[in-house]
């Protein structure tokens, strides 16, 4: 029989909120394009790989300051972002869907391949940032600093980023935009350059999150972003693609749900990742739309 203490149920719930966190910050960028361009970005999680070798090359080659050193990944990781937008899927915004997607996937392999012709396809090690990785006791449980400061960037983030969707003018053109591009146009929107900002907020959240990943999971290689990017995704599908608060809720609940399946049952441990997927299937069957997900109509 399957016994615990409540110590070690919060322990395990920490846990699983900081891969929740981590999962969030990513799944927004994903659920930000979907709501604009109605296309999954496949290189997002490639995206996230990049961000983790500018931070390992800012630390640890060129020793810079690791606050200087994020805040230089953040706006490196935004800028390619926007460079990716502009070079593989403005040209095609007029071809059909799949155009798109089949970019998509282009630019994921590519970044893939050079990123192992660039920097070796050797795992390095993710430098340690300020005292994420120092533990701390509350109560009875034992936690890593991270499993504090994770929620917290992760409110503070969503909050900064609801602010700018619902409250500024380039937020209010992101909405206009996610409704048709031509009506949109004729209200006097920049459409471009409103995508392009799309594209550079979830590639910023996307850098924080791979930090965060960093110092749960210290190895970088370069093909680091392709499960963490594959379950995100699945967390912006639980929640409802396009709407960010539910891909946030997704996220949260897969991170919880991931990490007390093994918890429960540890024999299974090496079938982790196998758990996302099956939750993908039975949302796809019985809710396909996510939580809190609309049905879309495609932009002409």
């Amino acid at each position: 029989m399957f016994t615990f203490t409540l110590p070690e149920l919060l322990q395990q719930l920490a846990n699983g909120l900081t891969i929740g966190c981590l999962y969030a910050l990513v799944a927004i960028g994903y659920t930000m394009v979907y709501g604009i361009l109605r296309l999954i970005n496949f290189a997002h999680c490639d995206i996230f790989m990049m961000s983790m070798y500018f931070c390992y090359y800012f630390i640890t080659v060129f020793s810079l300051p690791w606050p200087v050193a994020l805040v230089l990944v953040v706006a490196a990781t935004a800028l390619l972002g926007v460079v990716i937008e502009k070079a593989a899927y403005r040209p095609l915004r007029e071809a059909p869907r799949i155009s798109l997607l089949i970019s998509a996937i282009g630019v994921s392999y590519l970044l893939e391949n050079l990123a192992t012709v660039l920097f070796s396809g050797v795992p390095r090690s993710f430098p340690a940032v300020g005292n994420m990785q120092e533990m701390v006791e509350i109560g009875e449980v034992r936690v890593a600093r991270l499993a504090i400061y994770a929620p917290i960037m992760m409110v503070v983030l969503l909050v900064a980023l609801l602010y700018l969707i619902n409250k500024t003018k380039t937020g209010m053109a992101m909405r206009a935009a996610s409704k048709d591009f031509e009506t949109a146009r004729l209200m006097g929107i920049n459409v471009n350059k409103t995508i392009s900002v799309t594209f550079l907020v979830g590639s910023a959240l996307a850098a924080v999150g791979a930090v965060i990943w960093g110092q749960k999971y210290p190895q970088i290689q370069p093909y680091v972003g392709v499960m963490p990017g594959l379950k995100c995704f699945i967390a912006a599908v639980i929640g409802g693609i396009g709407n960010i608060k539910g891909a946030v809720v997704g996220a949260l609940m897969l991170g919880v749900l991931e990490i007390l399946l093994v918890w429960r049952f540890s024999a299974l441990s090496g079938y982790k990742d196998a758990f996302a997927f099956i939750i993908l299937i039975a949302i796809l069957i019985f809710k396909p739309t996510g939580l809190f997900g609309e049905t879309f109509v495609d932009k002409v």
